[in-house]
């Protein structure tokens, strides 16, 4: 709003500039969605420019570029050129390389919990240890496997066989469907559930909100979708609870609308929340007129706007208490059934970092019931460090912090990426060792600049100026003053403080101190002796260690898992080798791909697990098994093998989509997407994911996606574009060929002699073309 506030106003000073206004009345027409009867009401009651709101997007901007500017210039002079800070950019590094530095900080700890196993009817159920000798059971009550056994044997000969019901407690739960969609729940959503890139589901919702032709002419399908808003418009409210009525049962429908107030900081509420313009286009008769993207994300926007103004999700929940021997020692398990499924008949939200849910349905349990214990046993676990950030975490913890706008995050992440500040690595983002060195030089030396609160706050000062409370040049000068001073005072850092740590060691060759520092391509450790001394290594980081280093122990045998390092990289091995005993240790090499500091116990114990047994296959009733070989995961049935793609991970895998793969190996790749026949040529047409890229084939053409097309949402007609220049491409290749053939067979019959120059013709072909790909790569970069 403030931005479109500043276009209207510049407008009008160019209008008022060049005399064209004469003596008529500028006035702005605000609409929030693209559709005929929201423009014509716009246009029915037009209003003067508000001048607070112009301000307040002039303040931002001159906040930007002072910030900007001026730090970015220090920047290139103490690390490296090309490099940037920005107001709201260097506070979400700092999120990111902070919790980078907890996870490297973080100490794992070993606990266990004790299980119960029972059952009733057939029907078996577990409980878990809550009271051991009426003293509350905590998380590190229990912290190794002696320990465990003792209090499980204990139990045992407690029990004598049985267990008594000391407690049924029945309630009703009830859980409420998520408010519609802001601009920062759509990006975290759908990231989470359609695999998007936060630009992306930007970029697929600006196609939705511009107009789809529907059939009867372009129409906006979406409202607005920059937007800080809960709440909805009386008559889209109206709407929606209408075709609940008339779709649903009336159990579906509330009594009264559903209101939602916004929770977020600095929230600007000058718009709705993003909803489908008519509740009654769904999303199965708009399927025709969509790509593959535009579909996925109207269905969600639909889904959730239809969902906001449905009645709560009911469940039935259980707790029941299983004591052993006395009522000092009891067992807990807990259940839920859903009784009514509310809005999640329509949609539920998805969540960041999914939790074990251990509630499961009971059987009908009665307080003094005596019931037959299966078995107590005790369960290993090893405390876990906090996730790192993925892009709808990042973009939440954002918002909640107040650092910048929700319209402006997929930009901001965007920025982190490309200055390489932060790799996106299996969708978390981990910091590179210059957006390290970068966030140590912000937060040592402009700590107030990257402070969580103050860029909140300067937020705050933009929304008074945006409500008419403040002047907007104060609050520049304010900020100025303080700011200049201190990039004055940081010029003459020593560049050697920012780009070098001493590492405590003394250089082998000349004796002089090492120290760790940022090199063109990462960080290396360095004699500070250079250029006199020009020793050099790479950092001992993501090394595996000289000796053996314990991670944990084996839940299956107990002995415990070894990282080591062998001739050929690191490996996990299971316990030591036994003197007298020819069968040596278990041993697992450690994929590439698998970072040595992610090798904690729960990826150590996956890894020793190997090989899997997914199951047998229903054809030939010989077994499936997931591994890792020599060139990487791959599924293994009666001697055929097929790697497993990077989309699936050989710890997750089950029997059914082994299965598909084993199946395509006989068959070739599986397309990304069918687009359908050629028009003329007949034939299908597809993409495909190939070596180099994303690629559209027909027949034995094939043309590789730009990297600016994305594979899914590529049309027909777009591919038949590529198709036709890859053939005009091909073709004179072929004519040449064919007009010196028969020049050479006219000059005498020795085709033997003339055989060598048709190849080195052939050759210099084949150079050109690889010059000219050169030429390419060299342009596009």
């Amino acid at each position: 709003d403030r931005e479109g506030e500043a276009i209207s106003w510049h407008i009008a000073e160019i209008l008022k500039n060049k005399k064209l206004v004469k003596d008529k009345i500028l006035k702005r027409v605000v609409f929030h969605e693209i559709t005929k009867s929201a423009v014509e009401e716009a246009i029915a009651s037009p209003r003067d420019i508000s001048m607070p709101l112009v301000n307040a997007q002039q303040a931002r901007r001159a906040l930007d570029y002072l910030v900007g500017f001026n730090l970015s210039p220090l920047l290139w002079k103490k690390i490296r050129r090309g490099l940037s800070a920005g107001r709201v950019q260097s506070p979400a590094l700092r999120l990111i390389v902070e919790r980078e530095l907890e996870i490297e900080a973080f100490k794992s700890q070993e606990y266990w919990t004790i299980h119960l196993e029972s059952r009733k009817h057939q029907q078996a159920f577990g409980a878990k240890l809550v009271l051991l000798d009426g003293q509350k059971v905590e998380q590190f009550s229990i912290t190794n496997h002696d320990q465990q056994q003792e209090v499980v044997g204990k139990l045992l000969i407690a029990s004598a066989g049985k267990t008594t019901v000391s407690r049924v407690e029945k309630k009703q739960k009830s859980r409420s469907p998520a408010a519609p969609f802001t601009t920062s729940t759509l990006q975290q959503e759908a990231v989470r559930k359609l695999g998007f890139t936060t630009s992306r589901a930007m970029r697929i919702a600006q196609q939705l909100y511009e107009g789809i032709d529907v059939g009867g002419g372009t129409v906006g399908l979406i409202t607005y979708m920059r937007t800080d808003s809960f709440s909805l418009a009386t008559e889209a409210v109206m709407q929606i609870r209408d075709y609940i009525k008339k779709t649903f049962d009336a159990d579906y429908l509330p009594k009264s609308p559903i209101m939602y107030k916004t929770k977020a900081k600095n929230a600007q509420e000058a718009h709705e929340a993003i909803r489908p313009t008519d509740i009654t286009r769904t999303p199965a008769s708009v399927r025709a007129f969509l790509t593959d993207e535009q579909f996925k994300l109207y269905e969600m926007i639909w889904k959730r706007a239809l969902a906001c103004q449905m009645t709560q999700a009911k469940f039935d929940a259980v707790s029941v208490d299983l004591s052993i021997g006395t009522d000092a020692n009891l067992f807990r398990a807990t259940g839920q059934t859903m009784v009514f499924p509310g809005f999640i008949a329509v949609y539920m939200e998805g969540i960041d970092d999914e939790e074990e849910e251990n509630e499961s349905k009971l059987p009908v349990l009665e307080t003094g019931e005596v019931l037959d214990v299966s078995k107590i046993f005790g369960d290993q676990h090893f405390t876990e460090p906090p996730p790192r950030y993925s892009e709808a975490s990042l973009v939440k913890v954002l918002e909640e912090y107040g650092i910048g706008r929700p319209s402006t995050y997929a930009s901001i992440i965007s920025t982190l990426q490309d200055r390489e500040y932060v790799l996106l690595d299996k969708k978390r983002f981990t910091p590179t060792d210059v957006g390290r060195v970068v966030n140590k030089f912000l937060t040592q030396h402009f700590t107030r600049y990257v402070d969580y609160d103050f860029t909140a706050n300067l937020e705050n000062e933009l929304d008074e100026i945006a409500e008419g409370g403040r002047d907007w040049i104060p609050v520049l000068d304010e900020f100025w003053q303080g700011f200049n001073q201190q990039v004055k005072d940081k010029a003459n850092i020593d560049r050697a403080d920012m780009t070098h740590e001493l590492t405590g060691e003394d250089c082998p060759k000349c004796g002089k101190p090492l120290s760790k520092r940022l090199g063109k391509y990462g960080m290396f450790i360095g004699c500070t002796g250079y250029p006199a001394c020009d020793y050099i290594r790479n950092t001992n980081e993501g090394q595996a260690p000289a000796e053996p280093k314990l991670i944990g122990a084996d839940a299956t045998s107990g002995k415990d898992i070894l990282l080591l390092n062998g001739p050929y990289g690191p490996y996990l091995q299971l316990g030591m080798p036994v003197e007298g005993e020819k069968k040596k240790p278990k041993r697992v090499s450690i994929p590439k791909d698998i970072p040595l500091a992610d090798v904690d116990m729960t990826v150590a114990q996956k890894l020793i697990d190997l090989p899997r047994d997914l199951g047998q296959h229903p054809e030939t009733g010989k077994k499936i098994v997931a591994n890792i070989g020599r060139f990487g995961p791959y599924v293994n049935h009666d001697g055929k093998f097929k790697s497993i793609p990077k989309s699936d991970s050989v710890f997750d895998i089950d029997l059914t989509r082994a299965i598909e793969l084993l199946a395509q190996a006989n068959s070739g790749p599986a397309p990304i997407k069918e687009l359908g026949e050629h028009p003329t040529a007949g034939g299908a047409i597809a993409v495909y994911s190939g070596r180099y890229g994303p690629y559209v084939q027909h027949g034995k053409i094939r043309a590789t996606l730009s990297k600016s097309q994305e594979p899914e949402s590529l049309t027909l007609e777009e591919a038949l574009e590529l198709i036709a220049a890859k053939a005009a491409k091909e073709t004179p290749a072929k004519k040449t060929t064919a007009k010196k053939a028969p020049a050479k067979k006219a000059v005498a019959s020795k085709t033997a002699a003339k055989k060598p120059v048709a190849k080195k013709t052939a050759t210099k072909t084949a150079v050109k073309k690889t010059a000219a790909s050169k030429s390419t790569k060299a342009a596009s970069k």
